[in-house]
């Protein structure tokens, strides 16, 4: 049976078809578009703890966090507050303020491997401008890259696979020379024996592996055993830096990050959602040594009107304050860990194959009979089955990723009885599926 999406929204309707004349498909980032799940855009009004409203008065559960961000609740009342206050102050100076030093402190303080950082305003300027001083640095060329792992819209990063183990990249959009992406080499996320052949036959010409420590941009993959230690052995033999990329999972998995959950120790990591608290900040750091190629003190330029803005910055720190609260993290990994065993619990009541697992405060799930370990056991999901789940789950107000490429988001705003409703609406709408 297949789950028809409901037309119980009449005022998305009309917000969505006036946007299409004057926004790109009527949208600011493709995925909100629903093309992969079917139906049309939902527009929100306001979002408030675990919940977001559309302008239809529709509440829903939520697990997008606006994709990661929202770690402490949509609209805390401190983050809220503390915005406010800056905002009296001004919008923004194109200046030096002190929160910015203040936010650096303590991101450095939760990172062994970063002693100074640079902010940006999103995860794309933060792995662009990281590969662009790995290259500084090393006055190399080529970068590696995993298969399913997505690093923002950055020329060279968007890439796809040819056949084999690991070869050239091809440009995966329109737009991007071919040039740009050759210069991008890709190997299958977890398989360090492509990794070896790749930085064998380019011995001396790979300036970085950038990698998602757990990648969230084909589902939720976690790195297998020894998979980061190979990668950080790897770099160092072959003279190339690691780059984590943790927009995703820093201070989302643990305090400051993945690489303190995993002990692995990445040359240069990129950062954004948590850390701004939804507000569009990012940054990229590491050590003194390698962040002092960067202008002003050395040859690598990189700049931002916006970069540091004292918004983003209360929002940030504010938002990390609440983060380092006693059991925070431990909180809401058990709300994590207690929705994916109620999701695969309620799959196998229904007959449905189902895969999930979750660090901190995120989440994954796949429609699948199998561990899902790299890109191509992700595109071997039942993603019809996910477009119909998502509208069911929709219809009994549960708001999940548009997607079934992307990872779930857990705050700590849920609690067991969010977690309970989830899981009764996930039931219900296996149910529906496979009746």
């Amino acid at each position: 049976m297949t789950t028809q999406f409901t037309n119980a929204r009449p005022q998305s309707g009309k917000l969505h078809a006036r946007a299409c004349q004057v926004l790109v498909g009527g949208v600011n980032s493709p995925v909100r578009a629903f093309r992969a799940v079917g139906g049309e855009p939902v527009f929100i009004d306001h979002a408030e703890g675990p919940y977001i409203f559309d302008v239809d008065g529709t509440r829903y559960l939520d697990l997008v966090g606006s994709w990661g961000p929202a770690i402490v609740g949509h609209a805390h009342p401190a983050v809220i507050d503390a915005v406010q206050e800056a905002a009296k102050k001004g919008l923004s100076f194109g200046a030096c303020c002190a929160a910015e030093t203040e936010l650096a402190e303590i991101i450095v303080g939760a990172l062994p491997s970063v002693e100074m950082i640079r902010f940006v305003n999103s995860g794309t300027e933060a792995t662009m401008s990281a590969l662009r001083l790995a290259r500084a640095a090393t006055g190399r060329s080529r970068v590696l890259k995993f298969l399913g792992c997505y690093h923002g819209h950055v020329d060279s990063l968007l890439v796809a696979a040819g056949s084999g183990a690991a070869t050239f990249g091809e440009p995966d959009s329109a737009g991007v020379p071919k040039a740009f992406a050759e210069l991008t080499l890709l190997a299958p996320y977890n398989d360090l024996e492509a990794v070896d052949r790749i930085l064998q036959e380019h011995s001396g010409d790979v300036a970085a592996i950038i990698v998602e420590p757990i990648a969230g941009n084909m589902g939720y993959v976690e790195p297998t055993d020894g998979f980061l230690e190979g990668l950080r052995s790897m770099c160092d033999r072959h003279g190339s830096l690691l780059i984590f990329d943790e927009v995703m999972t820093g201070f989302r998995t643990a305090w400051g990050g993945y690489q303190n959950v995993c002990n692995v120790r990445p040359h240069l990591t990129c950062l954004g959602k948590v850390i701004g608290g939804g507000m569009p900040v990012a940054a990229y750091g590491g050590s003194r040594k390698l962040m002092e190629q960067l202008s002003p003190l050395g040859p690598a330029y990189q700049a931002g009107t916006l970069s540091g803005n004292p918004l983003g910055m209360a929002s940030g720190i504010a938002t990390l304050g609440l983060c380092r609260a006693d059991g925070f993290y431990e909180s809401i990994s058990d709300m994590a860990v207690s929705l994916a065993a109620g999701l695969e619990q309620a799959a196998a009541d229904t007959g449905v194959p189902l895969q999930t697992a979750s660090c901190g405060g995120m989440v994954g799930m796949a429609f699948s009979d199998r561990p899902v370990y790299n890109f191509a056991d992700a595109q071997a999901c039942d993603h019809d089955r996910f477009a119909q789940f998502f509208r069911a789950m929709l219809d009994r107000g549960v708001w999940l990723p548009p997607s079934g490429f992307e990872a779930m988001f857990v705050s700590s705003a849920h609690k067991p009885d969010s977690i309970h409703a989830i899981v009764d609406a996930a039931r219900a709408s296996l149910g529906q599926l496979t009746s």
